[in-house]
């Protein structure tokens, strides 16, 4: 009896881990061969001698935009005054440090994949839409960046280079963009960083597993410390598993506890902050598990929203679907982290009834992007003894 019982509890089990290896190739379009890659489609975008500093660059990123409307207009909130802060003075500018959250849209999908029915062929157009990418991220300045769905990495590094970044990319393993035309090689996640407010302490790097199964979803962890002030932070970031269905929500979940594995693992005590396109609504079980308080975890969002995370972060008409969802967010430890403020995604009045992408936006998915300050209490430990990496050193 009790091995006919346990015959019964293994099938399940059995089912569930052959879904789960038929569901990693579900990330790529395995119905068709790859196509070779046009690598160097950005071999010509240089900046110019003479383009020096934040300003200069940006001037020159919209010089390539001139025959567009400008960019979506967004506003800034800041942090409700029920969660002020104690102290009357105000917290000085070299303090904060902003971070973007930000799934970019693979150019590959935008293109040959996601059927943005209502958005104009223009707006998706590489060699304009690389500009509007760059111009988004140079406008509002971050000093952290978190990518996803990157697919034209280089050129990314090399124009955010010359004024002070420095990045790291980790691919899918078996990206959908390598099965479409006039792909540019597989996209995945970025992170970067200013290195002149920050430096590289430690990275890490993780296929995302599912009941130790690897997904195709990937994670990449740095430990930054600011120049001045010797305090680390801790960013994650990482592009969970698409597609709607209780199937996909479970192994969401799944994935969300391997990423708090991964965290604990590098994090020790040190201000951490986790940002993601998680595909998924507040309602799905990896949110209450990412926010669940044995992780110390909140949402920078929420927070910014009186405690409800903004009704959407991504919105387009795809097909007949008008699909708005709220699936982005930064997470982070508000032990010792504080959010000063933040910017709204932009308007549906601004967005239109075509919504996103557009000709004045360049992805379905809206940046987030929130200021942040050290807590001024149970951050005096957040300093290990890792050796810092070399700036000239390989990463």
């Amino acid at each position: 009896m009790l091995k006919r019982f346990a015959f019964h509890l293994l099938i399940p089990r059995q089912i569930w881990m052959v879904t789960i290896q038929q569901i990693h190739r579900m990330g790529s379009f395995t119905s068709k061969p790859q196509v070779d890659s046009e690598e160097g489609q950005d071999d010509s975008v240089s900046v110019p001698e003479g383009v020096v500093g934040h300003e200069a660059l940006l001037a020159w990123v919209r010089t390539h935009l001139t025959h567009l409307p400008s960019l979506l207009p967004r506003v800034y909130r800041k942090r409700p005054p029920v969660n002020a802060p104690r102290h009357a003075t105000a917290t000085p500018p070299e303090a904060t440090f902003r971070v973007m959250q930000w799934n970019i849209l693979a150019q590959a999908l935008g293109t040959h994949a996601d059927n943005f029915v209502k958005c104009p062929s223009q707006a998706l157009e590489w060699g304009t839409r690389r500009y509007r990418i760059l111009e988004e991220i140079l406008t509002h300045l971050p000093q952290v960046i978190c990518l996803q769905e990157v697919d034209h990495y280089a050129v990314l590094e090399r124009v955010l280079s010359s004024v002070g970044y420095r990045g790291v990319f980790m691919a899918k393993p078996d990206s959908p963009c390598l099965y479409l035309p006039n792909n540019n090689g597989p996209d995945g996640c970025a992170i970067f960083w200013d290195d002149s407010r920050f430096r590289l302490v430690t990275k890490e790097t993780r296929v995302v597993e599912v009941w130790h199964v690897q997904s195709n979803q990937v994670a990449i962890l740095l430990v930054l410390e600011e120049r001045t002030t010797q305090k680390q932070v801790v960013v994650l970031t990482t592009h969970l598993k698409a597609r709607q269905g209780a199937l996909l929500s479970s192994l969401r979940n799944e994935q969300g506890k391997d990423l708090l594995s991964f965290l604990s693992e590098h994090s020790q005590t040190r201000p951490t902050i986790v940002c993601g396109d998680f595909n998924a609504e507040p309602s799905e079980p990896v949110y209450s598990t990412m926010t669940d308080k044995s992780t110390g975890l909140e949402s920078a969002y929420a927070l910014l929203h009186d405690g409800k995370e903004p009704t959407y972060s991504s919105w387009k008409v795809r097909g007949e679907d008008d699909c708005c969802n709220n699936i982005d967010y930064i997470f982070y430890t508000p032990v010792s982290l504080y959010v000063e403020g933040g910017v709204d995604v932009p308007t549906e009045e601004d967005l239109g009834p075509g919504r996103a992408p557009c000709l004045s936006y360049p992805s379905d998915h809206f940046s987030l992007i929130c200021d942040f300050t050290f807590s001024t209490v149970n951050n005096t430990d957040t300093k290990s003894d890792t050796n810092l990496i070399d700036k000239e050193s390989n990463l």
